[in-house]
């Protein structure tokens, strides 16, 4: 039996089990099970190794997608630029090789609503996940700036105006706040200048419309919710532990 699992803390609402139990009842694979391992700390990923040698393939969740980075023997060119890993490799020799599936799949999510005046982004939030959105809208020549609650790079939450959202048409929710259960919450943003040529994008895919990109509809703004990012990853997570090559 080929074991594949998520590692993080909290994992109680995981898409990962669910998607990928389902996937091998739905294309008849017998030899596979998906698991969760939610790791109090990163530093116990070295026991759940030695105790699942049947372990394949990891995805890795919240907090551990930059923590992980010292335990791998091996990361790919663009998880590297990344500085994030969102899913390991385990070969026969137990080496463990990282690649970062968050950032093709972000960008197939993201470009069938991009147009033309999306020259431009902010980015809520500063975390890990925060990460993979950059590096595409960088090899997209998009420019973007971060928005955060402390003063830094970029703009805080009470900065934002008219004039930024303005030159900022492209927003992207890389933070939790939103999610289930707390589904009543949004990013601070100045929602009342959103109109018709702002495109709101949200890496929360629990609820399926969250209370951000509600009030983004509201307004007339494009927006899309981070379901079909997160199957991409799921996929393409599936396609490298699968290859023999890698």
């Amino acid at each position: 039996m080929h074991l594949y699992g998520l590692i993080g803390m909290p994992l109680s609402q995981s898409f990962s089990k669910k998607y990928f139990t389902e996937k091998f009842e739905k294309e008849n694979i017998k030899d596979a099970a998906y698991e969760l391992f939610p790791l109090d700390n990163i530093s116990l990923l070295t026991e759940l190794l030695a105790s699942n040698p049947g372990l394949k393939g990891l995805n890795v969740t919240i907090p551990y997608k930059e923590q992980v980075l010292p335990f791998l023997h091996a990361v790919s060119d663009d998880a590297k630029e990344i500085a994030a890993v969102n899913c390991i490799k385990i070969n026969n020799n137990g080496q463990l090789r990282g690649f970062n599936t968050d950032a093709p799949a972000f960008r197939s999510s993201l470009l069938p609503l991009l147009q033309s005046h999306h020259k431009k982004a902010l980015v809520l939030g500063t975390g890990g996940a925060a990460k993979a959105v950059l590096y595409v809208l960088k090899s997209l020549g998009i420019e973007y700036a971060f928005v955060s609650r402390s003063k830094g790079a970029g703009f805080t939450y009470e900065e934002l105006n008219r004039s930024i959202v303005e030159t900022y048409p492209l927003i992207i929710n890389s933070t939790p706040l939103g999610s289930f259960p707390k589904i009543d919450t949004a990013p601070a943003i100045p929602y009342e200048y959103l109109d018709s040529k702002n495109y709101l994008y949200d890496l929360v895919y629990n609820p399926s419309k969250t209370l951000f990109l509600q009030k983004g509809e509201e307004r007339g703004a494009s927006i899309k919710n981070g379901y079909e990012m997160l199957v991409g990853q799921a996929e393409l997570s599936w396609q490298i532990w699968n290859d023999n090559t890698l």
